[in-house]
C-alpha cells in the first residue's frame, strides 16, 4: 500500500515515519509537512519524496497517515477520505465530535479502511489485559491516572502549542478513554472540574452504572508523575501491567490492521468510529469544565 505521511514533528520522527519505511507491505511514497524545510528533511531520511502541494500527495498514495495537531488533522482527514484515502490517524482525531463524526461518514460512504493510533491500545500486554478484563465483567469502577511532565527538560512534546493550550485532557485523555471503553462500556454522562497546572479530574457514568475516575495533565511535578489503570468489581481488583515504551512497533501493528481492513477483514477495533467516540467523551468533559454542570454525552458506543 502506498502511503503519505502529513506531519513532521517529534511523533512522525519517532513512530509514523520510521514504522511507514520500514514496513514489508508499505511504500511511504511522500511527506508533507506545513514547514517545507522540514519536509524534505524526514522525507529524505527515510528515501521518501517531500510534496509541496496536499493534493499532489493525495493523488500518488493509497492511505494517508497524519501526524498533525487535531486541528490541522481534522479536515486534512476529511479531504483525503472525500478523495478516497485509507487512513491512520493521530489521536485525538479532532477537538469535536461534530468533525470527527464528518470523517467517520466519509469513511463509512466509501467503505475504507480507517485506525486510529492509540499507542497503549495498540501494546499485546496491556491489549491482552483489557480483553480479559472485558470479558470478565461485573466492574464497579475504574481508576485512571495519567500524570506527565513533558515542560521540563527536553522533552520534544513540551514545545508543542497545542499541547500547551489544550493540556492533558486532550493530549492524554484519549489514552485514558480508551482504556475504559472497551471494558466499561459507553459512556452516558462526565463530569469534571480543572486545577493548578493543567490538572483535570474527570468523573464519567457508564451505561451499566459503573463510574470511572480519571486524573489527567501533562504538567505534573516531575516526582508526582505516575500512570496506572485499575479496574474494581465482583473479580476483585485488577491493575494493568505496565509495558516497554515502543511506539514505533504499536505503529506497525496499526499499519497491520489498516492494511488487513483494505484487504476486506475485519475493522479495526480502533477505527474511526471509535476514535469518534472517544472525541465525544472529551468534548463533553471540556464542556463540564468550562460549565461546572454534569453533561449527557450524545453519542456513546
Amino acid at each position: 500500500m502506498r502511503f503519505g505521511l502529513f506531519g513532521t514533528g517529534p511523533w512522525a520522527h519517532q513512530a509514523h515515519a520510521p514504522a511507514l519505511a520500514e514496513h514489508p507491505d508499505v511504500e511511504l511514497v511522500g511527506v508533507w509537512g506545513r514547514n517545507p524545510d522540514k519536509a524534505a528533511e524526514l522525507a529524505a531520511l527515510h528515501g521518501a519524496r517531500a510534496y509541496a502541494e496536499i493534493e499532489e500527495l493525495l493523488a500518488d498514495v493509497d492511505a494517508v497517515a497524519i501526524a498533525l495537531p487535531p486541528d490541522v488533522q481534522a479536515p486534512l482527514a476529511l479531504r483525503a477520505a472525500k478523495a478516497g484515502k485509507h487512513l491512520l490517524l493521530d489521536k485525538p482525531v479532532a477537538f469535536t465530535a461534530a468533525e470527527a463524526q464528518e470523517i467517520a461518514d466519509a469513511v463509512a460512504e466509501r467503505d475504507l479502511a480507517s485506525v486510529v493510533f492509540f499507542t497503549r491500545r495498540l501494546m499485546p500486554p496491556v491489549a491482552e489485559f483489557l480483553a480479559e478484563a472485558a470479558a470478565t465483567g461485573g466492574w464497579r469502577e475504574a481508576r485512571v491516572d495519567h500524570l506527565g511532565s513533558i515542560f521540563v527538560g527536553d522533552n520534544p512534546f513540551g514545545a508543542s502549542p497545542w499541547r500547551k493550550e489544550s493540556g492533558g485532557l486532550w493530549d492524554v485523555g484519549p489514552h485514558a478513554v480508551a482504556a475504559l471503553l472497551p471494558v466499561l462500556g459507553p459512556v452516558t454522562e462526565a463530569a469534571a472540574m480543572a486545577g493548578p497546572h493543567d490538572m483535570t479530574h474527570l468523573l464519567l457514568r457508564h451505561a451499566d452504572g459503573a463510574i470511572s475516575s480519571l486524573t489527567l495533565t501533562v504538567d505534573a511535578a516531575p516526582a508526582a508523575e505516575r500512570e496506572e489503570t485499575v479496574f474494581a468489581g465482583e473479580a476483585g481488583f485488577r491493575v494493568a501491567p505496565e509495558a516497554e515504551w515502543l511506539p514505533t512497533e504499536a505503529l506497525t501493528r496499526a499499519i497491520d490492521q489498516l492494511l488487513a481492513a483494505a484487504a476486506g477483514g475485519p475493522k479495526s477495533e480502533l477505527d474511526i468510529r471509535f476514535g469518534t467516540v472517544v472525541t465525544a467523551v472529551l468534548e463533553a468533559a471540556q464542556e463540564a469544565v468550562t460549565t461546572g454542570r454534569t453533561v449527557a454525552i450524545r453519542s456513546a458506543r
